[in-house]
């Protein structure tokens, strides 16, 4: 209470000295949002909001977005109505959330969160022994919100009844200057919350920002915080991380930031190995190709890319050891499943997609008889035949198994019998190749993949 007096009677101060209680007032004219990238159900619940008398805004990664010319994925709605306000205004909404609550307001499948204005966080409120802020459920005041939000491009809050944007941070100007800054001081923040130094490097990388210089000195340092940090709550951020459409941007700046350790163990070492840094270069690439075509992409066949080479380690472990192919395999998955869900929080339907994934490898090599028409209806085989064509992109293995296995899954059946028929032998007057070793141990050679890392036909 006396700190509010305090703010209320000298004012805080923002970046450049103004009066971070007061926002900038732009119009059209200055900001040059377009209404028509609006989603129609953001200004449906405004207007309801409003008209029920309460103050209500597009607010955060939306309006950022607005700005930067760029239509939203996802609408947040900040208002001063109470959780329980909001609730009673709209049919379809629900109060979710324990560390503080918000509104999920569902139209058909499209669902906006509404989040109260949220008040400085409280010296009494639960902290770990690190400084992480455990639960603070403080209503409060629109600039008391914008302090309370990670960085300046985030804290604007767009009016659509009078297409206004509100700047108390100086949003607008980091934005004109590609500048990703932290609201308040970096320490501070990020020991509120460690994910913040997960959500610069994603920004910096999708936005291609710059990182303010005094926002970037402390995450070295302060990196090991993430540790405390819920593995559900990193496995989400990193999955927005991988998903951003910059992939690879984003985990090269994870290095250069010192936070990839922990978060995928060997990582590193991977993407110092020529093959390493080959498949997960590919498998990043194919990514974000297809999320910038508006694909779909598989969180399995995302994390089961950036793990594999973990896999084939220990693969080639328990086979030295004397186990067989497959049983060594399935030893390999469990070992480095285990470890990750440990890390990450991995959900089960994911884990189960990428063992789905990684235990089709070895079927692969088998193409007589009857095996490869029983793999070809396996319910993950486009996923299963897409990863072994990262593989032989990679220069993992033989670009002939990728190559065969791409005729026999395109052909009709005469073609498929004729493939299996004549598999391993060489073209008349073509010197014959020797086949590949069990264990993906071939000839390195380039194949062109299919780029659809979701393992569904187009």
């Amino acid at each position: 209470m006396i700190k509010k007096l305090i703010r209320k009677i000298l004012g805080t101060k923002n970046k450049g000295g103004r009066d971070a209680n007061t926002p900038v007032v732009l119009g059209p004219q200055e900001h040059g949002i377009e209404p028509r990238l609006l989603s129609s159900n953001a200004v449906r619940v405004t207007s309801t909001l409003q008209e029920a008398g309460f103050e209500a805004f597009v607010v955060g990664g939306a309006v950022r977005d607005l700005l930067l010319g760029v239509k939203p994925k996802d609408f947040d709605i900040a208002t001063n109505a109470t959780p329980e306000q909001v609730r009673k205004l709209f049919r379809r909404a629900f109060i979710i959330g324990k560390r503080f609550q918000i509104v999920h307001v569902m139209f058909g499948q499209d669902l906006l969160e509404v989040t109260t204005f949220r008040g400085t966080t409280s010296d009494s409120a639960p902290k770990d022994e690190h400084g992480r802020v455990l639960r603070d459920n403080t209503f409060g005041s629109q600039a008391e919100d914008a302090v309370r939000r990670d960085f300046t491009i985030n804290a604007m809050y767009y009016n659509p009844a009078n297409e206004q944007v509100l700047d108390y941070h100086g949003g607008v100007e980091d934005i004109r200057g590609k500048t990703l800054r932290i609201i308040g001081q970096p320490e501070a923040r990020f020991r509120e919350d460690p994910v913040r130094m997960l959500r610069v490097v994603r920004f910096a990388a999708k936005l291609k920002f710059t990182i303010e210089p005094a926002t970037a000195a402390p995450i070295a340092v302060m990196a090991p915080l993430i540790n405390n940090v819920p593995a559900a709550r990193v496995f989400d951020e990193m999955l927005k991380l991988l998903m951003s459409g910059q992939a690879l941007a984003c985990l090269q700046q994870l290095r250069k930031e010192g936070l990839h350790h922990g978060l995928l163990p060997l990582l590193d070492v991977v993407l110092e190995q020529p093959l390493g840094v080959k498949f997960v270069t590919l498998a990043l690439d194919s990514t974000d190709a297809r999320i910038a075509a508006g694909k779909t992409v598989s969180p399995g066949f995302l994390f089961a890319s950036l793990l594999w080479h973990q896999v084939l380690e220990k693969w080639t472990a328990y086979r030295a050891a004397g186990e067989l192919p497959i049983p060594a395999l399935h030893f390999a998955a469990d070992d480095v499943l285990d470890s990750q869900t440990e890390k990450l929080a991995l959900q089960r339907k994911i884990g189960s997609d990428m063992r789905d994934i990684w235990s089709m490898q070895p079927r692969f090599e088998r193409r007589n008889g009857k095996s490869p028409h029983k793999l070809l209806e396996h319910p993950r085989f486009r996923a299963g035949y897409d990863f072994l064509l990262l593989r032989c992109g990679s220069g993992e293995i033989d670009a002939e198994l990728g190559e065969w296995w791409t005729a026999f899954y395109e052909g009709d059946e005469a073609t498929r019998d004729d493939l299996v028929a004549n598999v391993g032998r060489a073209p008349e007057g073509a010197k014959k190749k020797r086949a590949p070793r069990r264990g993906g141990r071939g000839k390195a050679a380039i194949v062109g993949g299919t780029g659809n890392p979701d393992g569904e036909g187009e």
